[in-house]
């Protein structure tokens, strides 16, 4: 069997003032060719197909073409799609004639030129490969589903849980494929659109009702001839022609039974509508208080209106803001992207005392900078690691200012670490010796699981923020729930 592997991936934030190009995806490794085998193995869903690939009987040909992942951001430039779609073509035509290609997408990423990035992309494959060639997708399960996806691809497999485990999802769309291949199975595909968006407050599967509908998802892949149901609950800040939550079903050569089920997962999402609002969301001053507070530490902020795992830019001062103003007297963390103040940190050297207006530079709607007086602890040069399921991260530069008992991190640009440890190790910090650490995610606290004593999701304003009512939409199409009026979803 002679196989392509490539993947393509970006989660787009419509309402960022930023836009992502190359540099995007060179940050986080923009690989080709047998660079991507030496790569991903063990990471993502490419990791996840080679893990399968190698348990096969059959001889099998793995041909790497491309693997281009960035951090969620702002909507992709028209230049940097056409480059991508152009080597991913290149390399299919190189690689012809294949039997199968395994690309790996995320679903909710948006380019100047085309909003539906994932349908432009399998349309152009589609129109390379032809239509007999089984392409199979593993997805991100806040994905935004839309018609030209659905009609280029012969299976969409979204992840099972949030926090995702890229990898897994891997491993279940590539024994999907193989067992097509092997003519064990004809998969059916139907899909359902269901006219809602909601906030990311309740986007965890480990509880609530998103553990609901995804546990009936669960439960209909036990059935006879279900292969693959697949919510997509999707990210919230995605303002696109087709927007809006979906579920696609996959089964073995049984229509019906898929149609059936699309629509009963649509119908309990419904249902449920109302549960996705609830919000355990408190005010920054409020969180502030309650985490220096509390008896043990390490206590989280969730800065959910900065995610800068959903694109937002990651310099909001709203949280630090807050911690200056109550003089906590307890160790916090803190990141903040700035590459100014980077750059005054480094010219000062370690152990200079700056004064500069730090953050509230890229989003100017919701946050402002704010003037302080630091210390100069640390400066680092550059790292580069392995991020677990992420592969390449290059930190580049950083650098460690003290104000008090607030030690903050500054960043030149957006990072996947973050949201990450390493971040404040690398420069001498100690996670132990912290109360409270703000971390730029919604939902992506798993890294800090070994210390977290407590998790306060705060209510933020920002490009990521959770009052969705707040956004001047543009695209999306309505009536969408709760934006209108709407009694049925059918």
């Amino acid at each position: 069997m002679r196989i392509a592997i490539a993947e393509i991936a970006q989660e787009t934030d419509s309402f960022s003032p930023m836009v992502a190009d190359l540099s995007d995806f060179e940050t986080y490794g923009l690989f080709f060719g047998e660079e991507i085998l030496e790569r991903m193995r063990g990471v993502g869903p490419l990791g996840g197909f080679l893990h399968v690939a190698e348990e096969q009987v059959e001889a099998i040909e793995v041909l790497p073409i491309i693997r281009a992942w960035a951090a969620a951001g702002g909507t992709i430039t028209t230049t940097t799609l056409i480059y991508l779609t152009k080597r991913l073509l290149e390399g299919l035509k190189t690689a012809l004639p294949i039997d199968a290609l395994f690309l790996s997408l995320h679903g909710a990423a948006s380019a100047k030129n085309d909003d539906d990035l994932e349908g432009f992309v399998l349309e152009a494959v589609r129109r390379t490969i032809g239509d007999e060639v089984p392409v199979v997708c593993p997805m991100d399960h806040h994905a935004n589903i839309t018609e030209r996806m659905v009609r280029h691809a012969n299976a969409l497999v979204g992840h099972e849980t949030q926090p995702h485990d890229p990898f897994a999802t891997g491993c279940k769309a590539a024994t999907i494929l193989f067992r097509l291949l092997r003519g064990e199975i004809k998969p059916v595909i139907r899909w359902q659109k269901i006219p809602m968006i909601t906030p990311q407050d309740q986007f965890l599967t480990s509880g609530g009702p998103m553990k609901e509908w995804f546990d009936l998802a669960s439960d209909m892949e036990s059935r006879d001839k279900v292969l693959d149901v697949s919510p997509y609950p999707m990210q919230p800040w995605l303002d696109v022609a087709e927007g809006g939550w979906s579920v696609v079903v996959h089964t073995d050569n049984a229509e019906g039974l898929a149609q059936s089920l699309a629509d009963e997962m649509a119908d309990k999402a419904w249902s449920l509508r109302e549960q996705f609002w609830r919000s355990e969301r408190v005010a920054p001053a409020d969180a502030v208080r309650q985490a220096i507070e509390a008896e043990r530490g390490l206590i989280i902020l969730s800065d959910t209106g900065d995610s800068v795992y959903g694109g937002a830019p990651g310099d909001s001062t709203v949280i630090l803001r807050e911690l200056l103003a109550q003089d906590v007297r307890e160790l916090a963390f803190v990141p903040v992207i700035d590459s100014e103040v980077l750059e005054a940190a480094i010219k000062a050297g370690v152990g200079a005392e700056i004064n500069v207006e730090l953050g509230g530079k890229v989003d100017s709607v919701f946050s402002q900078p704010v003037a302080i007086k630091a210390r100069v602890v640390a400066v680092s040069k550059g790292v580069t690691v392995e991020l677990a399921d992420r592969g390449v991260c290059d930190m580049r530069r950083t650098a460690l200012l003290e104000v008090g008992q607030i030690r903050i991190v500054v960043l030149d640009h957006r990072s996947f670490a973050i949201n990450h440890p390493l971040l404040y190790t690398h420069l001498g910090l100690d996670i132990n010796d912290a109360k409270v650490v703000v971390l730029k995610t919604a939902s992506n606290f798993h890294f800090f699981q070994h210390w977290r004593r407590g998790l306060i999701r705060v209510d933020s304003p920002g490009m990521t923020q959770s009052d969705l009512t707040a956004f001047d939409w543009k695209r999306l199409p309505r009536p969408t729930y709760p934006l209108d009026e709407l009694e049925n979803w059918r």
